[in-house]
């Protein structure tokens, strides 16, 4: 065996083992994506359970989506706007802390109002006791790639990051997670705008890796046969 055709032959197994692997984690990423979105599905649609004390843990993968419903009273004079583009044009969260009978804080999402109507006196509030159901949310602490920093001190907040936002407001027993209200009328703010999808490209990528794993494989065998060939 010729030193190129032993490099060859090093190089094709490092690679034929590189792209078989990567193919199998993407089957095994599929797995879990299929598993999720039917979690996921079961959640949105079951009965509503009471929402976890304001201290209880939360995880994402054990609790965002859940349905939850919450009694309390909405301090309607701590609301927050948080900016966000929109199906109807450059709009707001409304998110208002409402507190329950022990005195902690849960935020609610109450939906989303049209940036043109993001005038507190633009849109329902409610007083008084009051129950709220929805989907269980995970604080978004973390910004995108090229998203704005909220500015607290400004009241400027451009995602739901609700440690951020409780401790801007001085609540001290406030639940780690937010509430996104169910659609109960169509009036603003307008509930019910929880997206629930997840990209799953998953077995695209597997087939992709699996044919470069092909692709090595049969030019390896184009060579071996080039090189037999060549000796005859």
């Amino acid at each position: 065996m010729t030193l190129r055709l032993i490099i060859v032959s090093l190089l094709a197994a490092v690679l034929l083992a590189c792209f078989a692997a990567l193919g199998t984690w993407q089957v095994q990423r599929l797995a879990w994506k299929l598993d999720l979105i039917e979690r996921v599905d079961a959640r949105i649609h079951a009965d509503p359970v009471p929402a976890p004390a304001f201290d209880a843990p939360v995880a994402r993968d054990a609790d965002e989506y859940r349905r939850v419903s919450v009694t309390g009273s909405y301090l309607n004079d701590d609301e927050v706007l948080v900016y966000t583009p929109s199906d109807f044009g450059p709009a707001y969260w409304v998110l208002t802390p409402l507190q329950r009978a022990d005195g902690s804080i849960v935020m609610i999402n109450r939906g989303i109002v049209p940036q043109h109507n993001g005038d507190i006196a633009d849109f329902d509030h409610i007083d008084g006791e009051t129950t709220v159901t929805g989907l269980l949310r995970i604080s978004e602490a973390d910004g995108w790639l090229f998203s704005r920093e909220s500015n607290p001190d400004e009241q400027l907040w451009y995602r739901r990051d609700i440690g951020s936002i409780t401790q801007a407001k001085g609540f001290e027993r406030a639940a780690p997670y937010f509430i996104d209200e169910e659609l109960t009328a169509n009036s603003w703010p307008r509930g019910g705008q929880t997206v629930v999808s997840f990209r799953n490209s998953h077995l695209s990528y597997a087939i992709t890796w699996y044919a470069l794993a092909l692709m090595v494989i049969g030019g390896y065998g184009m060579l071996l046969w080039h090189e037999i060939r060549h000796k005859n």
